[in-house]
């Protein structure tokens, strides 16, 4: 059984583009915008890890659980899906810790940020730092988009807003210390715009890396060590993003939307 169409493969490739433009869209927001709406940014944070959570132990997980516990019986295929999915958790863990502690991608930044004076001479060689880092950290999440496309489009598409949702304040911390350290809109965006492709070429990568053994098996351990990926960027970045930009309340609000809004997308 043929478990994919070149139709499938490039439309889960273009989710992940999309995706990782969102963060170009942070930087023009950063451009065009006089102060920062910590409010709404807080909720958006919140709403995109609700969707995260709810999409990866309602469906990813359920989906590797089930196919898995018949391939390998309950016990093996629920300690391989749960293996798997705390693998994922690791990995994405580790990625991390690639990424230097003081050029973090997590960090707040706001639009008013543009015209601080602090820290000038160390604007430029940070702005670079905070791009690399987050090119690293989005390429879990590109293989992310691209495996759930594989797996369900409309999946694919409910996992790619909410990973293009929480790019765009990403986009906003490349943008801001870049254009205060050179003046130049144009450097500010375009390092924005390449840290957000990173996405999709984490989901090639994925793609190249699988595509020579890629069986349904395989494909379920791959979702359940996705979703342990979502999972770890939903409570390591999202949520701890999302208290630091607003209130306790509004982050909280924003959780339980997305998971409404997700439960909907996937009932209806």
């Amino acid at each position: 059984m043929e478990l994919y169409t070149t139709e499938t493969i490039l439309w889960s490739l273009g989710l992940t583009l999309v995706a990782g433009l969102a963060t170009g869209a942070g930087s023009v927001i950063a451009f065009f915008f006089k102060r920062t709406n910590t409010k709404f940014l807080s909720c958006a944070l919140g709403f995109s890890a609700g969707m995260m959570v709810y999409i990866s132990l309602v469906e990813l997980l359920a989906e590797a659980h089930a196919h898995l516990g018949e391939v390998y019986g309950s016990r093996s295929g629920g300690l391989a899906t749960t293996g798997f999915f705390f693998g994922g958790m690791l990995l994405a863990m580790l990625i991390d810790k690639l990424i230097p502690g003081g050029e973090n991608p997590h960090e707040v930044r706001g639009v008013e940020e543009m015209d601080s004076p602090k820290h000038k001479d160390k604007m430029l060689r940070g702005s670079i730092l905070f791009a690399l880092a987050l090119a690293i950290h989005n390429f879990p999440e590109g293989m992310a988009v691209f495996m759930a496309g594989l797996l369900n489009p409309e999946t694919g598409i409910s996992i790619a807003i909410a990973v293009a949702i929480h790019n765009i304040p990403e986009g906003i911390t490349v943008s801001v210390p870049m254009y205060h350290a050179t003046g130049s809109r144009k450097k500010a965006f375009t390092y924005s715009f390449l840290s957000g492709l990173a996405e999709p070429a984490g989901a090639l990568i994925a793609w190249l890396l699988l595509m020579p053994f890629l069986t349904e098996a395989v494909m379920m351990f791959t979702f359940a060590a996705v979703a342990g990926i979502m999972v770890y960027i939903a409570f390591d970045e999202l949520l701890p993003l999302s208290e630091e930009y607003g209130e306790h309340h509004i982050a909280i609000a924003g959780v339980i939307g997305g998971m409404l809004v997700m439960a909907l997308t996937l009932v209806l």
